[in-house]
């Protein structure tokens, strides 16, 4: 008898067969979602030094937040895949994509939007310079750009033309501004270093 015959051996195989569709089939069933995944939930985001208490889903974004919630619309939903850099927001100083950011998790941090730099009608140093420069053309991207420009400085990391772009690659400008963006960032960082020697 051949070993693939042996009435033992077969009910074997089935036994594990049938127990290993019963044990999928009711881990399919247990790991359903609890009925309050989805419902909103309390948050308190600290926006521009404001605190804002919000009631949104855990799955919304922080873009969205901003954009749908706060209607804090200078912040721009490009690619919503962390691709284009348009949506670029300061969490705590840092450069983060909020579009790949849950809002649950700027909880607790300074989140700063392009709104949020400039100091009254003073504009931010950065704001001032791409206006200078002319570092913008359809302005889309330019929001994300200054943000992302503000983060780079802060860094510390960007000393020359090259460093910048390529710190700042992750930011893209459909209209090709990138020689005067440069520009506009390399005249602010000079700035601030006869500043702060």
């Amino acid at each position: 008898m051949a070993p693939s015959d042996d009435p033992d051996r077969r009910d074997f195989i089935q036994g594990v067969t049938a127990g290993g569709l019963a044990l999928g089939l009711g881990a399919a069933t247990s790991a359903d979602p609890p009925a309050d995944v989805g419902q909103p939930i309390p948050m308190k985001l600290t926006i521009n030094g404001q605190d804002r208490e919000l009631q949104i889903e855990p799955r919304v974004t922080l873009l969205d937040a901003l954009r749908e919630v706060l209607h804090l619309t200078g912040s721009k939903k490009g690619c919503d895949h962390g691709q284009c850099g348009a949506c670029t927001v300061l969490i705590d100083g840092r450069r983060v994509n909020s579009c790949l950011t849950l809002a649950v998790a700027a909880a607790g941090g300074q989140v700063t939007t392009i709104e949020g730099l400039a100091k009254g009608e003073e504009l931010h140093p950065l704001q001032a310079a791409f206006i200078k420069h002319d570092a913008f053309q359809c302005g889309y991207c330019t929001p994300g750009q200054i943000c992302s420009a503000v983060g780079l400085m802060a860094e510390g990391h960007a000393k020359s033309d090259a460093d910048v772009r390529e710190l700042m690659s992750g930011n893209i400008c459909r209209c090709g501004a990138y020689p005067n963006i440069v520009a506009a960032v390399q005249e602010v960082q000079q700035l601030a270093a006869k500043e702060n020697p």
